[in-house]
């Protein structure tokens, strides 16, 4: 019996097997994908740790490459720098993306743009703008201006210069606050790639060496997941709202007072001390001015002064006017995306005086009418005679007696003249009725 055709057979299964066994680590590997991290806000240390914690866990799945996906207006530089240092020490590639079309990489998104392994624009979008302002030079001397547009200068261009890119150009948009469109960028050799979306970016840069760090681009078909802030995150970027941040210590404010007015009320105090702390929480996270500070705290000061000292209105005054100086002043060192509102602080000003001025108003008032406790109050009040010396007073029982010494006839309607010390009232103008 010819045995050939088994053989054969047998051996093409045990092929088919192998291709499959082969092939399935492949299939299973976490080669070819890609995290896109949509960022489209500010740079502040709430979007700091959101783009380290996504960078940082991208490296442990070891993915092919992330994506931070950016239209950003700038922000702190300090939180700026710690995601440059997250990204250089990385040991997968960074692409920043400027898109989508009609987004802009400003200032601190700027310098995050050239700190990147790969640095992509999409049409119809600008980059550059990166002159350091108000927190870091623009009411300063000339001389530490100097200090702080050059420190910002070659920080930007040592990070263009290590990643191929023009240094020069780099420095200009720190310098002269040049900025550049997509294709201008692309022609100055500021950014590496023009691309209308993700997947036309991933095949563009497949296969490309990134410098310094040496790593190959594996993108082409890779499965993308994108990413965004959550909504605890989003809640926490809305809390050191320098807006937001004055709002709640001026609610912790009126709620300690109201507190202190009316012992016991509890609400008011929780409401209070829970808005301060949110608001402590902004003024921990961002960099506030001393001064600031002093100003706010003096402004508290007067508001509860007012409270317990009459000034006629002069102090809620002083402290609203005070108020609205600290408020300015409060996030200066941030810079101008970090200010209070000149209106928010007016407005919060005026609240504040307004609701003073209401609450001392009824206090005065309250002080003005005659004391309503104790027995004082039954004086020159009107009594009910009942029978065997007794009389009713607003719904109560009392022995008494008539101060002429005259007979107290039960149903007769008179006036309570004096409480005696065993409690006796004496009751005069006597006006004879029939019996209730």
């Amino acid at each position: 019996m010819d045995t050939r055709p088994v053989r054969a057979l047998w051996c093409l299964l045990a092929a088919g097997a192998a291709a499959v066994l082969v092939a399935l680590p492949a299939a299973g590997a976490d080669v070819n994908r890609v995290r896109v991290v949509e960022f489209d806000n500010d740079v502040n240390p709430v979007t700091q740790d959101f783009l380290q914690d996504e960078m940082h866990r991208a490296e442990e799945e070891q993915l092919s490459a992330v994506v931070i996906e950016m239209d950003t207006p700038g922000g702190l530089g300090s939180s700026m720098r710690e995601i440059v240092k997250t990204m250089l020490a990385l040991e997968i590639p960074v692409v920043v993306y400027v898109a989508p079309p009609g987004s802009s990489a400003d200032s601190a998104g700027a310098v995050i743009g050239q700190a990147a392994d790969i640095l992509a624009m999409a049409p119809q979008t600008n980059i550059g703008s990166s002159t350091p302002i108000s927190a870091t030079g623009e009411d300063l001397g000339e001389d530490l201006r100097k200090k702080v547009i050059n420190d910002a200068a070659a920080y930007i261009a040592e990070l263009a210069r290590e990643h191929g890119r023009n240094a020069d150009a780099a420095e200009a948009m720190v310098r002269t606050a040049a900025n550049y469109g997509a294709r201008e960028a692309l022609e100055r050799g500021v950014v590496d790639v023009i691309a209308p979306n993700v997947p036309a970016l991933l095949e563009q840069i497949d296969g490309r060496k990134t410098v310094p760090k040496g790593l190959v681009l594996q993108t082409s078909g890779a499965s993308v997941e994108r990413v965004e802030m959550g909504a605890w995150k989003r809640a926490l970027d809305l809390l050191i709202d320098p807006n937001v941040i004055a709002l709640m210590l001026s609610l912790g404010l009126v709620g300690i007072l109201v507190e202190l007015w009316n012992p016991g009320l509890v609400l008011p105090g929780t409401v209070g001390v829970i808005s301060l702390l949110v608001g402590l929480y902004g003024l921990q996270v961002l960099p506030v001015s001393a001064a600031g500070v002093l100003l706010m705290l003096v402004a508290a000061g007067l508001f509860v002064a007012e409270a317990f000292v009459v000034s006629h209105g002069a102090l809620a005054l002083a402290g609203a006017v005070t108020f609205v100086i600290g408020a300015l002043m409060l996030f200066d060192p941030a810079g101008e995306a970090y200010q209070v509102s000149l209106w928010t602080a007016i407005g919060i000003a005026a609240t504040l005086a307004l609701l003073l001025g209401f609450a001392l108003s009824r206090v005065v008032r309250a002080r003005r009418n005659p004391v309503e406790v104790g027995i004082g109050t039954l004086v020159g009040g009107e009594a009910v005679v009942r029978r065997d010396g007794w009389v009713t007073v607003s719904g109560e029982l009392w022995r008494a007696r008539s101060a002429d010494g005259g007979q107290l006839v039960p149903g007769q309607h008179v006036t309570v003249e004096a409480v005696e010390d065993d409690l006796e009232l004496v009751v005069g103008s006597q006006h004879p009725t029939e019996r209730a």
